[in-house]
């Protein structure tokens, strides 16, 4: 589903766009959905599919542990859990993880237009960084959440990426695939675009977040950047 709204400010074209990191910019569920299946095998679990981990691999290991151990953060082994998956995630960050169809063109055409990107994610810096360098991908900025006071969707991560790219808010459009996404990027001042190719989470339909566009793939993205001026 592709909707674009009529709002005039999108006929400017904007001088960077930001993205958040899983399930918008790179698919790294199936690497995710690896490390929490090797934390059941280390509990004599089988492993589940790995694309039952997909609607839940954009909260974390909150939400994946949640799913393939059925566990919360209250759990008296929960903190032993997560260490094990981080350990787990660490040790094969970019095994299967890559860029979602599409967003290789975006990216080019960002480059073309002579224009920024960066990343803002809820993923912490000591799993961003090595992410974006094992994909070979230079963002102008990347701020994950504990780099700031509070993650999404809190807008603090994306005014501190506005203030990296020395630019204002408004000169920025901000790419998620979760409601917080959304909030964020609005609470910030910027134009925000739900993606649908994404993993949406459990936040009601897309349509419902109040996204000022949605896009079915990066390829609208690069429409509607063509058609600004």
């Amino acid at each position: 589903m592709s909707v674009a709204l009529p709002l005039d400010a999108f006929a400017v074209r904007p001088r960077a766009l930001l993205f958040d990191l899983d399930g918008t910019l790179v698919d790294t569920a199936p690497d995710l959905g690896d490390a929490a299946n090797r934390v059941r095998e280390e509990l004599g679990l089988a492993p589940l599919p790995l694309a039952d981990y997909r609607p839940v691999a954009s909260a974390g290991a909150r939400g994946l542990l949640g799913l393939a151990l059925g566990i919360t953060p209250q759990h008296a082994e929960y903190a032993a859990r997560v260490e094990r998956f981080l350990a787990f995630y660490r040790a094969r960050l970019v095994r299967h993880s890559a860029l979602f169809d599409g967003m290789a063109e975006l990216l080019q055409a960002i480059g073309t237009a002579g224009l920024r990107w960066g990343v803002v994610t809820n993923k912490a810096a000591a799993l961003t960084l090595p992410l974006l360098e094992g994909l070979a991908l230079r963002a102008d900025c990347a701020v994950s959440a504990d780099q700031v006071p509070r993650p999404k969707p809190a807008p603090d991560a994306l005014l501190r990426a506005c203030e990296l790219l020395g630019l204002p808010p408004r000169a920025c459009w901000y790419v998620g695939d979760d409601k917080r996404d959304i909030v964020a990027g609005q609470a910030a001042g910027m134009l925000t675009i739900a993606a649908d190719w994404g993993y949406l989470g459990a936040e009601g339909p897309i349509g419902s977040w109040g996204a000022e566009r949605i896009a079915a793939t990066p390829h609208d993205i690069v429409a509607w950047l063509q058609a600004s001026g």
